[in-house]
């Protein structure tokens, strides 16, 4: 019987001024993969950081040559470019995303895998067991749920919430995501992802403060972005004309 828990498996981390987590985060997450995966890689994104990111990043691969490889995009592009970038290099056939930053324990990727093995899912997705941000972001979440679920009629625990575990044909088969500078590219990628008639399903997990650094994805401009993307989509499957 294989001792591991999934055969193959790619995990990436958008990256941007996490010079102070990204290494604790990786230091966690190789012994679960050594454990768990026959065969394993990292994906490093570094979205244009302006601290010393780049430099820990390349420490950290000189550790494991052969399974990390990192990406820069230079200058920053967004939350959804990096996404898109570590979904795009991944080569194995499962992959799973989430933050650099240390909020979610990636001990609970055994979790997300059982998940999808004893469901059949094409993705599995995380929701917060409890948020560890405050109750107007909670509540802005909320709402944007709404907006989505009356827009496109998809309903999940937490859209954006940043741990998945993705079967890779399902990002060989939808249309290529777009969003890049807001933070939509979790909503497009479900929104398609169900139009294609990929079986999503729920797990809960975790969620621990941030100890350094600031997240940036209540900036205005990021959430105006978001609205464009967000009615972009809508008018593009309601009104496009192959």
């Amino acid at each position: 019987m294989n001792k591991f828990l999934i055969a193959e498996i790619s995990v990436f981390f958008p990256c941007y001024n996490e010079e102070k987590n990204i290494k604790n985060t990786i230091d966690k997450t190789i012994p679960v993969l050594q454990k768990n995966a026959q065969k394993w890689e990292i994906i490093l994104i570094n979205d244009g950081s302006k601290d010393n990111t780049g430099k820990v990043l390349e420490e950290i691969k000189a550790k494991y040559p052969q399974q990390i490889k990192i990406i820069t995009h230079n200058p920053n592009r967004g939350y959804g470019a990096a996404l898109k970038s570590g979904l795009y290099n991944a080569q194995y056939q499962w992959i799973a995303f989430t933050d650099a930053d240390g909020q979610f324990d990636f001990t609970e990727i055994t979790e997300l895998i059982k998940k999808q093995q004893s469901t059949n899912s094409d993705i599995v997705i995380g929701y917060y067991l409890a948020r560890q941000v405050s109750k107007a972001a909670i509540f802005t979440s909320k709402i944007w749920e709404l907006i989505v679920f009356i827009l496109f009629g998809l309903h999940v625990t937490d859209i954006d919430c940043g741990f998945k575990l993705i079967n890779k044909k399902v990002v060989d088969t939808i249309p290529k995501l777009e969003a890049e500078r807001g933070a939509f590219i979790s909503s497009e990628f479900l929104i398609k992802s169900k139009k294609a008639g990929f079986k999503i399903t729920e797990i809960g997990v975790h969620h621990y403060p941030r100890v350094e650094g600031k997240a940036t994805g209540r900036n205005i401009k990021v959430i105006l972005k978001s609205f464009s993307d967000l009615f972009r989509l809508w008018f593009k499957i309601n009104f496009h004309r192959a």
